[in-house]
C-alpha cells in the first residue's frame, strides 16, 4: 500500500498537492509521505528503489510543441526539395544556388581573470570561472548548402538592417550576382518575417527568393548545424579579450571551413517528414485534430 501511494504521489505535480516545488525529488517524496502519515520513516534510497520498479522519474522532464502551422508540410517539403537539388518540380541549374541564414545572437567576449590552461597528461584544459564581461555581438551568416562556403558578419545586434547587409555582402559578389536565382533559407525572426521580407529581398535583388522554414521548424534550417559547430569549436569555452577578437576568431574560423569543409550529409527526407507528422498525429488531442497538419493524402504516403 505504502508503494502503491508513493508512486501515484510521484506521478502528480508537486503543485498540484499544494507542494511549492516544479519536480519531484526522492528525498523531497520521502519527506511528503512521512508529513502525510504514509510512512513513518523512509530514506531516499527506497523510494528511488520503489520508483526504478516502474521507471518513474519524476526529476526529468521533456518538452512539445504542438504543430500550429496550416502550411507546415508544404513549406517544409520546400526547404527539403531544395536541399536536393529541386524547386516546384523542377531540377535546379548549374547557375542556381541554395543559402542558409540565420543569426547566432549574443555571443559574449568574456576575459578570464587568469590565463586558461593547455591540457595535458590527465588533465583536461582548465579555463579560470571568473570573468570580465567585453560586450556582445551577433554573427549573420549565409552558409551555401551545396558548396560549403560561409559567408557571414559580425554585427551588435539582430535586425533588418544586419540582416539585408548580409545580403548586399553575398549578392554583390559572384557567384551569387549573376546567378538565375538564389534561394535563402530562413526561418520565421524577425529579422526576416513574412511577406514583407520577401518582397524587400526581391525589390533589392530580383533574382534572389527568400524561403521560409514552417513556425517552429528552424532545426529544418541547416545553418543551425554550422552554429552549432560554431558554439563547441569556436564560442565555448569563451574566453576574449575584446569584441575584436571575437570577430577575427569567427572571421578565421570562416576560412578554416571555406578551405576544408565539405557539405553536409543532409538525410531528413520528404517520406521522413509523412512520417513523423503521422506519427505526431497519432499522439494529437481529439479536440486538435482540426489543427492537423497532415493530410489525407500525406497521411495515406
Amino acid at each position: 500500500m505504502q508503494v502503491a501511494e508513493a508512486k501515484a504521489l510521484a506521478c502528480q505535480l508537486p503543485a498540484e498537492t499544494g507542494i511549492p516545488l516544479s519536480r519531484w525529488s526522492c528525498p523531497e517524496l520521502a519527506s511528503e509521505l512521512t508529513a502525510r502519515g504514509i510512512t513513518d520513516s523512509i530514506s531516499a534510497s527506497t523510494v528511488r528503489r520503489w520508483l526504478r520498479e516502474d521507471a518513474l522519474k519524476p526529476w526529468q522532464y521533456r518538452s512539445w510543441i504542438f504543430i500550429r502551422d496550416p502550411d507546415f508540410r508544404a513549406r517544409a517539403q520546400r526547404v527539403l526539395d531544395l536541399y536536393a537539388r529541386t524547386f516546384e518540380g523542377v531540377p535546379l541549374g548549374e547557375d542556381e544556388y541554395v543559402l542558409s541564414s540565420d543569426e547566432k545572437t549574443s555571443i559574449q567576449a568574456r576575459c578570464r581573470c587568469q590565463p586558461s590552461l593547455a591540457p595535458g597528461q590527465t588533465r583536461a584544459m582548465r579555463v579560470n570561472h571568473e570573468y570580465g564581461r567585453g560586450g556582445a555581438l551577433a554573427y549573420l551568416v549565409a552558409y551555401d548548402v551545396h558548396r560549403a562556403e560561409i559567408h557571414g558578419r559580425c554585427e551588435p545586434t539582430t535586425g533588418i538592417v544586419p540582416f539585408m547587409a548580409l545580403v548586399e555582402q553575398v549578392m554583390t559578389q559572384e557567384p551569387y550576382a549573376g546567378a538565375r536565382r538564389v534561394f535563402w533559407i530562413v526561418d520565421n525572426g524577425s529579422s526576416h518575417r513574412g511577406r514583407r521580407s520577401i518582397d524587400r529581398m526581391a525589390a533589392r535583388f530580383p533574382n534572389a527568393v527568400l524561403v521560409h522554414t514552417p513556425v517552429h521548424a528552424s532545426w529544418l534550417n541547416q545553418i543551425e548545424i554550422f552554429f552549432s559547430i560554431v558554439q563547441r569549436k569556436v564560442v565555448s569555452p569563451n574566453d576574449f579579450t575584446d569584441l575584436a577578437e571575437v570577430r577575427e576568431r569567427l572571421r578565421g574560423f570562416e576560412d578554416h571551413c571555406n578551405a576544408t569543409a565539405q557539405p553536409f550529409q543532409w538525410r531528413f527526407t520528404t517520406s521522413d517528414l509523412d512520417n513523423l507528422l503521422a506519427r505526431l498525429d497519432r499522439h494529437t488531442p481529439a479536440d486538435r485534430q482540426g489543427e492537423s497538419s497532415v493530410t489525407p493524402a500525406a497521411a495515406e504516403h
